[in-house]
């Protein structure tokens, strides 16, 4: 008798699980199983697609650069000590990974549109619309994403051993070479995690893009909005638009398998 069936833990806990693979793995395969293959390639080349794929890769790149280049600084300020004043920031940069993205959006609007606390005053003094744009899309986006690549960076920081900062700093290295050729390379794990991250959950925003930046064929009809609206127009471009998100996402996993599960 094999020890799964002497043991009643083992199904009580094997079922369940099974159940749990299943309820997410179904979904894939339902997707895998009703794509139209015989159509991939000519829904590929649809202007649809093009102009979803495009707008899709420009959304989602301001929003990793915007990640960057304000993110990597917060994450090391965030890093760099506790005080209620750092614990008050973490906690409003990560309000968008709970918060219902619909509520981003609006959000967004109250703050960056054109009567906005913010948005009103970009457009007197620079001509500045963000809603119902392209650059709007990766604000949207980046509102979404970044939370994820502060989070990743801090932790890199947090679990990085500064001792290798003093050695350097006893070779006569400045704080600026310090961080660039010391911190940095020694979180390389984090920083690609939170860019992969950041931008995967960029690349699928849909609910924060649509109320804030619109559903603009061309403008501002990314990948997943696209998506949307062809299960109303056209359900077989929307299964195959599913697919190239659903590959996206597992590619993205697949990446970062080493660092969550220590797979080789």
């Amino acid at each position: 008798m094999s020890p799964g069936a002497r043991n009643p833990i083992a199904w009580l806990v094997g079922l369940p699980a099974a159940a749990a693979v299943a309820l997410f793995a179904l979904p894939l395969l339902g997707i895998v199983l009703r794509a139209p293959w015989d159509q991939l390639f000519g829904q590929l080349a649809s202007p649809a697609v093009h102009d979803a794929m495009r707008l899709s890769l420009l959304s989602s790149g301001g929003a990793l650069a915007l990640a960057v280049v304000l993110g990597l600084p917060l994450a090391v300020w965030l890093a760099s000590g506790d005080s209620v004043l750092r614990s008050a920031a973490r906690l409003v940069v990560m309000l968008p990974i709970v918060l219902p993205p619909v509520v981003g959006g609006i959000a967004l609007l109250l703050a960056y549109g054109r009567a906005g606390v913010v948005g009103g005053w970009l457009d007197r003094a620079f001509g500045v619309t963000l809603p119902f744009s392209t650059a709007g899309a990766a604000l949207a986006a980046a509102y979404m994403g970044m939370p994820f690549f502060v989070l990743a960076v801090e932790a890199g920081l947090r679990a990085f051993d500064r001792r290798h900062l003093a050695a350097a700093a006893t070779l006569g290295a400045g704080p600026v070479r310090r961080f660039v050729t010391v911190t940095l390379p020694m979180i390389r794990p984090s920083l690609q995690a939170g860019v992969l991250l950041c931008w995967a959950r960029a690349l699928g925003e849909f609910c924060a893009t649509q109320t804030f930046a619109g559903n603009l064929s061309g403008t501002t009809r990314t990948m997943p909005l696209a998506c949307g609206v062809a299960m109303e127009t056209d359900p077989d471009l929307a299964i195959v638009l599913s697919l190239i998100l659903s590959a996206v996402s597992l590619a993205v996993l697949f990446v970062l398998r080493r660092r969550w599960l220590g797979a080789r």
